[in-house]
């Protein structure tokens, strides 16, 4: 096939028409005009290190620069939040260099959520502090560092390198080790704040209370340098995860180039049904065409198995017309080192042209000159969109830069797709942690105790350990004299303590395609794993299918043998959430502790390019129960009581109630920074507690951690949110966009309005 515009040119526009010539509906076509940089002098900072500076091209800092630097530099904890490529790095590593220079024995910690951010950022520190030819010893510390250099670098260090995994289990557990770290250590710089939310950000806000704990005991405190991109409540975020005061600064300096953002919904190819065509195979399309054009570009989707199966289309599209398939590849959680270090030299070098991804390149990570970004759906919060669309046009330098969302079938998508201002006009959400949930605390409160033992009535963050303390004594993991807590168990908390669960545990996958040479080739977390790894389920890695041969909870192991299909797998479970007790009511409105239960139960089998269904199975997986939390609406009355229509009882037409829980999950999300996995959305036409038509959001969290609760306290602007996307959507009966797909002329649509109308006291 022939490229649809010269191959010789690499202009983006014409890439752009192409895509608004597709056969899809453009949504929304954003043009960003660029803006110029706000500069400010130089601070007062060593000369050798302002030369150095200088000699990479910059010759003066902006304004949010100058402005960190100077606080750092002064000992005041502080945020920065500006848009990506904005320069954040030089906020921390100047005030963090020149300190060094000035104090020799200075220690700093640099903290990044992602090996891959890590170690672009060691590649960049370590130019700068060549160009000064300076004496400033910087090391990664993570899982990938070899045994032999971890002691070099615990004794010689200045700047540690690490990630909120090493830092819980392989630097605080060994504090004694770490002597001089501690003693010394002047600042601890965090990241990319907002991707502690949720229950990683309220781990992380534990782990930063032990790390501040053991500070305290060497007579250290470091000045704290956070970095974020911009979403509602950085300095909020900033003060609850590190336990202090910080200053915000917020006002970007830096230049933006010009920007195209275009939505895209593919063609419509059952209009009774409101299906469209394949949004991945709308994605292969585009980022195929991108690429046989010389633009260098980056696909973001939401899950593992869709990098696999992008992968697999790119690279088949790729060699049919005549480009290495080597020149496209994967990146995401689950690759093994080596293979993620690989993948990184290849995008910085520019021997990669294109990478499918899921998150994991997100951040931060400088990833040469990108021109395009393909996002696969919307990511799941609009912080995180911007992220991703930020991807490409790193460089200031003049040329325009696009990224192409290609909405999928998912309400969410739809829903933006239909009302484009809920995004390009929306606010940035509010990020969330709840390090007091007890599930949470627990397990850092024995880490903490295994590292230095705790007074009784001790502090610990804001959450009050005696209770806590008390239980774990009582159960023979701690040891009270003297009014001391010492650990006395034989175990090591902090390596069974998981940071991305509420509770430990993931599965390691194995391959034994080769029963006298089995390998592990992956893994994958215990909450995800019943629904994407279960018996006779296909598994890719790399590209390549696996069947699941066997899933062993108690050993936490999962088998694989290697296959040739064209189908893939797509689980799916059933919930079901029980009220425990009502903390909190406004009617309709309420919110309190819940028992959520899930099941694995059917699987569809689908092929590869066709994404036909060719068969399907059952999942033999128990149910599996949690605490949470929960959000709920009830109370809800009739329809033709509420308003004196004459129509059609709501508790008539079951699909109302089911069409105000799929709304209530496509808006949810806008108002909460969280992914659409985070929370289990449920209808019950009569709840056994309530007696009456209820619709549940429950935390997918044991504890919860949080989101339910705030969604108690934007009850209403939910509704009203739904009632308005639900009353602008062009469809008749219902669509994918609004209560989801339908197939009768009923009036399911109006059934739901009427039902909003009620809650909300409206009429018509």
């Amino acid at each position: 096939m022939a490229s649809v515009f010269s191959k010789s040119t690499k202009d983006l526009r014409k890439l752009l028409e192409w895509v608004e010539s597709l056969p899809g509906d453009i949504a929304a076509h954003e043009v960003i005009l660029p803006s110029p940089a706000v500069t400010a002098g130089w601070p007062d900072i060593d000369a050798d290190l302002v030369a150095a500076l200088k000699k990479r091209g910059i010759e003066s800092l902006y304004t949010h620069q100058a402005q960190a630097i100077a606080l750092a530099s002064k000992g005041r904890d502080c945020v920065v939040v500006t848009p990506t490529a904005s320069g954040k790095t030089i906020c921390y590593n100047v005030p963090v260099l020149n300190t060094i220079i000035g104090a020799p024995s200075a220690r700093a910690i640099y903290i990044f959520p992602t090996k891959a951010l890590a170690q672009d950022q060691l590649s960049e520190l370590y130019e700068l502090v060549e160009d000064m030819e300076l004496d400033v010893r910087t090391f990664t510390y993570d899982g990938d560092t070899p045994s032999d250099a971890r002691a070099k670098v615990r004794n010689a260090g200045h700047i540690v390198i690490t990630n909120p995994d090493m830092l819980h289990t392989g630097i605080l557990p060994h504090h004694t080790k770490w002597k001089s770290l501690f003693e010394n250590l002047k600042f601890v710089v965090v990241d990319e704040l907002h991707t502690y939310r949720g229950i990683f950000g309220s781990h992380f806000a534990l782990i930063l209370q032990r790390l501040a704990r053991i500070c305290e005991f060497y007579g250290s405190r470091p000045t704290f340098i956070c970095c974020s991109a911009t979403i509602a409540n950085p300095k909020a975020l900033a003060e609850e995860l590190i336990g202090r005061e910080v200053e915000l600064v917020g006002e970007n300096g830096a230049p933006a180039p010009e920007r195209h953002v275009i939505f895209y919904n593919p063609p419509v190819v059952n209009s009774q049904l409101g299906i469209r065509r394949s949004s991945l195979l709308e994605v292969s399309r585009i980022a195929i065409e991108a690429v046989c054009n010389g633009i260098r570009t980056i696909v973001f989707t939401r899950s593992r198995i869709n990098v696999e199966l992008l992968l697999t289309y790119l690279q088949g599209a790729a060699s049919k017309r005549g480009i290495s398939p080597s020149r496209i590849t994967g990146y995401r959680a689950g690759y093994l080192p080596n293979e993620r270090r690989a993948i990184e030299r290849g995008l910085r070098d520019g021997s990669i042209h294109c990478v499918v991804s899921t998150n994991a390149l997100e951040l931060g990570v400088d990833i040469g000159s990108l021109e395009l970004a393909v996002l696969h759906g919307y990511p799941g919060s609009v912080a995180s969109a911007w992220q991703q669309i930020g991807r490409s046009g790193r460089r200031a330098d003049g040329r325009v830069s696009a990224a192409v969302m290609v909405a999928s079938s998912l309400q969410i998508d739809q829903f933006l797709s239909a009302n484009p201002s809920y995004f390009f006009g929306a606010s940035p959400e509010h990020a969330r942690i709840n390090p007091s949930n007890p599930y949470i605390q627990i397990g850092h409160v024995k880490c903490a105790s295994f590292e230095l033992p705790f007074f009784a009535g001790e502090p610990f963050g804001k959450c009050d350990t005696d209770e806590a303390l008390d239980y774990l004594a009582r159960h023979g993991v701690l040891h009270m004299e003297g009014g001391r807590y010492h650990w006395q168990a034989d175990s090591y908390p902090a390596s069974s303590l998981s940071l991305r669960s509420a509770t430990s545990e993931n599965v390691v996958i194995h391959d034994i395609t080769d029963p006298a040479n089995p390998k592990v080739i992956g893994q994958m977390d215990r909450k995800t794993a019943p629904t994407l790894i279960f018996p006779q389920a296909i598994y890719f890695h790399l590209g390549e299918p696996y069947q699941v041969e066997e899933l062993d909870f108690e050993q936490m192991r999962c088998y694989v043998k290697r296959v040739d299909v064209d189908y893939y797998t797509d689980g799916d479970s059933a919930a079901r959430i029980e009220v425990l007790d009502e903390a909190e009511t406004k009617a309709p409105f309420g919110w309190g502790e819940v028992l959520l239960a899930t099941r694995p139960t059917i699987y569809k089998k689908i092929k590869l390019l066709t994404h036909e269904n060719v068969g399907y199975g059952y999942i033999h997986l128990p149910e599996e129960q949690m605490h949470t939390t929960a959000f709920w609406v009830t109370g809800l009355r009739t329809a033709g009581e509420a308003d004196g229509t004459g129509e059609a009882p709501a508790k008539e037409r079951p699909d109302s109630l089911s069409g105000l829980a799929n709304l209530v999950r496509t808006i949810a999300p806008l108002f909460l920074m969280c992914d659409r996995g985070d929370i289990i959305v449920k209808g019950h036409e009569r709840d056994p507690h309530f007696r009456a038509p209820t619709v549940f959001v429950a935390d997918n969290v044991p504890g919860g951690i949080g989101l339910s609760e705030a969604l108690f306290g934007l009850g209403p602007k939910l509704l009203e949110a739904c009632a308005s996307a639900l009353s602008n959507c062009k469809c008749r009966w219902g669509c994918p966009a609004c209560i989801g797909a339908t197939i009768t002329d009923g009036g399911e649509k109006a059934a739901v309005m009427r039902l909003l109308r009620d809650i909300l006291g409206m009429r018509p």
